[in-house]
């Protein structure tokens, strides 16, 4: 997901997407290990969403912080 999707979605929205990244990247590590997985880069693109997300919910704590 980009950048600017993610940016329109309230924090809430934004929480839920990290856990459910979160959970979803837990069981890939287990099919890795296992040599289940099918694409193994999908994982790499989880871990990007999963920063995203954090960068820029510590993003809006710091605008509410500052005020």
């Amino acid at each position: 997901m980009k950048m600017s999707d993610m940016r329109e979605l309230s924090n809430e929205e934004l929480i839920k997407m990290l856990d459910d990244l979160r959970e979803g990247l837990f069981n890939l590590r287990f099919q890795n290990a296992k040599n289940r997985i099918e694409n193994p880069y999908k994982m790499k693109f989880m871990k990007k969403d999963i920063a995203r997300i954090l960068t820029l919910l510590s993003e809006r704590n710091a605008t509410v912080d500052s005020k």
